[in-house]
């Protein structure tokens, strides 16, 4: 397998220049890393965003009032040094950039800060300014593509004061809906008159996903970004907010006042200004930030998720590769020029070029010479550099071939890595060797990785993974998956009823070998359902129970004795 990848980092991005210049290189080995670094939104993206120093607490400025990175995570002090009000069953994980506040609990949880220090300081300002935070659900939304339920409750990001019906107490509030499909920032005062301000954006949630939420606020505009982009805002501009009363009891992350309406979910990286950001520099905070969650390995199965190919292949055959196909592979068309490999396994990417996508993702064109004419090279890709048998399974993404020019799209803006496999399948079980060792996490060497007699090969085309149990009927029709394994060359199929459709009964009734016994009851007569096996109809005492039944059930062959449970058998007919 060859091997190449791009990599970035926030932090180095303001000291390095992005290569653009495609490397090559050539080994007869299974695999080959090639590095490639992008220059996607590199090297000045830190420069124009980052917060000129100065400022106090007090006077407005791009400064923050303070900021919360929840690397304490034992006194949950903020980024200033102040320590909370108080906290109870919450937790930390280390998703997110490093460490991060995780709420999801049965019981009441909360953690709560003070708005105003004992010192004078303000952590948080209710009429003017700015909120930034990054949110990741222990949840999916209702509306995602892989199916959720939403928090199933009003859940909480950040509180201060709480709702009331008449606006009678005071209420500051970011929270989603129960589906987990808006996002809300919510305010009232004190008034008694009932009324709220609210403005509200979609979101499509995925379970550990994570988001960079802002909102910013002012008389003059109330605006939502998600992930540096405006979504919503509303020039009327935001006039009502707790008074000091309210705010004297602080703000709560995660939660409600309470511990009840919780985020279920993990917050970081919080921070807090006394004015509005303006789109460029919310933007600029977005990539800049952004790169600790995509380049941080945890983040990886959740925020890189490169969706697979799929297969050709609809029947298994022994020592024939079971994923083929094109699959996500886009032909762009032959290369101009191309040179060709000593042999089948001497292959390589190259001319690799990189573009943005509307989406915020990547395409990616490259070209692959080397190896021989006719042979597919299957390209597999991947977020992180993970291998062995525990690592983040790769994405195959589809089969190409030497001197042709392909197109992979909408590839994460993150990190991801290719690589490109031979057809190598040493134990010939239908799965090459590097489909193996990155996405089935098989053994390359062993027919039957989990023992069970099932070819891998088989077992990943039906099912898409190994360890399958062989005393299964997925698909209830009466034969077992192994069964169903050792029909593989007549097309029988695990998770189908009926495999050819031409059958109103399922594969174990019918009778494939045409000797009058059901598939399914072959085997109890010592047959197989490929062969014809005239022997179980033989009847030595000629009483019309077959001896093979007779055996079964504990009679002798010669005796004309009735099987239990059933009539005595006589030759002639009723009168």
């Amino acid at each position: 397998m060859k091997m190449f990848g791009w990599m970035k980092s926030g932090r180095q991005a303001r000291r390095q220049e992005p290569s653009h210049r495609p490397t090559r290189q050539r080994a007869r080995h299974i695999f080959l890393i090639i590095s490639l670094a992008l220059s996607f939104l590199l090297a000045d993206v830190g420069h124009a965003y980052v917060p000129s120093p100065g400022g106090t607490n007090s006077s407005p400025s791009y400064t923050p009032l303070d900021y919360w990175p929840f690397n304490d995570t034992t006194n949950w002090t903020s980024g200033l040094g102040y320590a909370p009000v108080s906290f109870t069953n919450i937790a930390s994980t280390w998703l997110g950039n490093g460490t991060s506040l995780f709420i999801d609990s049965t019981n009441p949880a909360w953690l709560q800060y003070n708005v105003f220090e004992n010192d004078g300081t303000t952590n948080l300002t209710v009429d003017q300014g700015s909120v930034t935070f990054w949110f990741a659900p222990y949840w999916s939304s209702t509306n995602d593509a892989g199916g959720g339920l939403g928090p199933q409750e009003w859940g909480r990001l950040l509180e201060v004061g709480g709702y009331t019906p008449d606006s009678s107490y005071g209420w500051w509030s970011i929270y989603v809906d129960p589906a987990g499909a808006n996002i809300y920032f919510s305010a009232q005062t004190n008034d008694n008159s009932g009324n709220a301000y609210t403005i509200s954006m979609p979101i499509d949630f995925t379970t550990n996903y994570w988001h960079f939420i802002t909102l910013t606020y002012s008389s003059t505009n109330v605006s939502l970004y998600l992930d540096g982009q405006l979504e919503t805002n509303d020039t009327g501009g935001l006039n009502v907010w707790p008074g000091t009363d309210v705010l004297s009891n602080g703000f709560f992350v995660g939660s409600d006042s309470n511990g009840i309406y919780q985020a279920q979910g993990m917050i970081d990286d919080l921070y807090t200004y006394n004015v509005p950001l303006d789109a460029g520099t919310i933007g600029g905070y977005f990539i800049f930030d952004g790169f600790d969650y995509w380049m941080n390995p945890r983040n990886a199965a959740a925020m890189f998720k490169i969706s697979s190919g799929q297969t050709q292949t609809t029947q298994y055959t022994p020592f024939n590769d079971v994923i083929t196909g094109p699959g996500n592979l886009q032909l762009v068309g032959s290369a101009s020029t191309c040179s060709n490999g000593t042999n089948a396994y001497n292959v390589w990417i190259t001319n690799v070029v990189t573009a943005t996508a509307g989406n915020g993702t990547m395409n990616l064109e490259f070209t692959i010479e080397g190896g021989s004419n006719g042979v597919p090279f299957d390209v597999f890709a991947n977020s992180v550099l993970s291998f062995g048998t525990n690592g983040i399974p790769w994405a195959w993404e589809g089969q190409g071939y030497q001197c042709n020019t392909y197109m992979l799209t909408n590839l994460p803006n993150g990190t991801c890595f290719l690589i490109l496999g031979t057809p190598q399948d040493t134990d010939g079980d239908g799965l090459t060797d590097a489909y193996e060792l990155l996405v089935s996490k098989s053994s390359p060497t062993n027919y039957s990785t989990d023992g069970t007699g099932m070819a891998d090969g088989w077992e990943v085309l039906y099912f898409g993974h190994t360890g399958i149990d062989p005393n299964g009927d997925p698909d209830k029709d009466g034969l077992s998956n192994y069964q169903e394994y050792q029909m593989y060359s007549e097309g029988y199929n695990p998770v189908k009823w009926d495999s050819d459709t031409n059958s109103v009964v399922g594969d174990g009734y019918q009778d494939y070998s045409g000797d009058g016994l059901a598939n399914l009851l072959e085997a109890s007569f010592g047959g197989n359902m490929l062969t014809n096996n005239s022997t179980w109809k033989v009847n030595t005492s000629g009483d019309g129970l077959p001896d093979e039944y007779k055996t079964m059930v504990g009679l002798s062959t010669n005796s004309v004795a009735p099987a239990p449970g059933l009539p005595a058998y006589s030759k002639n007919p009723i009168p």
